[in-house]
């Protein structure tokens, strides 16, 4: 279809407006949308700026305590740095200690084993000294017994006629024989002299009761009464020996014979007439103070450590140098000095025990020197 000109031209420029209209439309709704985007973007931006600024600050509070933390590890480890200083000088000072106190003590130690030594050999040399004179005096034991005394084990046996010439052995103290005597004083008769030969061998027999109490005793030997052996010496030799006129001198007697502290010394006879009053009491040179019978006494006895003496006569001191013969053979026995067997022992006891009887009947050896 062909249009003229004129009803051309409006068409035209009503599509020109509709492109307008369109190019508006669509430039306002760009516009719009950019600026939506806009909007929305400043809405977004607001809290990334401040979870921002909350990290930033948590960051510097972190950083801070961080910082507050570090200064008090810092200050620890100064103080913990002291105290290691500290401990290592009071460790340097404590084992210079320790050492100079090891070496004092192992100076010291030295010096106390020099000294023990020293001391130990001196000993050593007194143990070898004590033994040489235990096994000589053994050895005299042993060869001698109070039927036939070593005169060297006891030189109170030697004859002596000066005053104070007497010996201390075994606490008994005798200037003669152990049974020896001096004869009576003139006018009177002069008891029989008996000289007492040892049993032979064949002609003697063992009492069994009383072997059986002497091995009993050997067991264990002891001074003590109360055993049998020496219960039944006690009370049918020991007793009736010592039993005298003076029953309390006897019994003191008795007393220093079993503590092993009575002496016995001869009297010289040059001082016989020069006797104090004191000494008359006791006894006195003409009267002896046990029996009470008037008898020459050349001996006199003292009890212990007392002061006074006793005037005995011959019989007397026959008496009691028979118990104490007894007395010193069972402390060899008891001390382990006796070597003999059982019936050897137990024969020497027997005859020590027939000693005592003789004694107590009145027979005694006199001595001729």
């Amino acid at each position: 279809m062909v249009t003229s000109p004129g009803s051309a031209a409006p068409h035209w420029k009503s599509e020109r407006k509709k492109s307008e209209k369109r190019a508006r439309r669509s430039l306002g709704n760009s516009w719009t949308l950019q600026r939506g985007c806009c909007n929305l973007l400043d809405a977004n931006k607001k809290p990334l700026t401040m979870q921002m600024s909350f990290l930033v600050k948590c960051d510097c509070d972190l950083f801070f305590y961080t910082f507050q933390e570090l200064k008090l590890k810092d200050k620890e480890c100064e103080r913990l740095s002291q105290v290691r200083n500290q401990l290592e000088q009071e460790l340097e000072e404590l084992t210079a200690s320790l050492f100079e106190e090891a070496h004092k003590m192992v100076r010291e130690a030295n010096v106390k084993q020099a000294a023990a030594e020293k001391q130990l050999k001196e000993a050593q040399g007194k143990i070898d000294v004590l033994q040489a004179e235990v096994t000589a005096l053994k050895t005299l034991v042993l060869t001698s017994t109070p039927s036939s005394p070593n005169r060297q084990l006891h030189p109170q046996l030697q004859a002596s006629g000066t005053r104070g010439a007497y010996k201390h052995v075994g606490g008994h103290i005798r200037n003669k024989s152990a049974s020896g005597a001096f004869p009576s004083s003139p006018g009177k008769p002069e008891p029989s002299s008996v000289s007492i030969q040892p049993v032979a061998k064949e002609d003697r027999e063992m009492d069994s009761v009383l072997y059986a109490e002497f091995l009993m005793w050997k067991e264990h030997p002891s001074l003590d009464r109360s055993s049998a052996f020496l219960s039944r010496i006690y009370r049918e030799d020991i007793g009736p020996c010592l039993s005298f006129t003076r029953s309390e001198l006897s019994q003191l007697v008795q007393s220093a014979v079993e503590n092993n502290s009575l002496t016995i010394e001869p009297v010289a006879m040059s001082a016989l007439p020069m006797v104090k009053a004191s000494a008359i009491e006791c006894g006195g040179p003409k009267k002896c103070a046990l029996s009470g019978m008037t008898r020459l006494c050349r001996h006199r006895i003292k009890l212990g450590d007392k002061g006074s003496y006793y005037y005995i006569s011959p019989s007397s001191r026959a008496r009691i140098t028979a118990v104490c013969n007894f007395f010193t053979y069972i402390r060899y026995i008891q001390q382990g000095l006796v070597r003999h067997d059982a019936e050897q022992m137990f024969w020497e006891v027997m005859r020590l025990r027939r000693e005592m009887t003789v004694a107590k009947l009145g027979f005694y050896l006199t001595d001729q020197g």
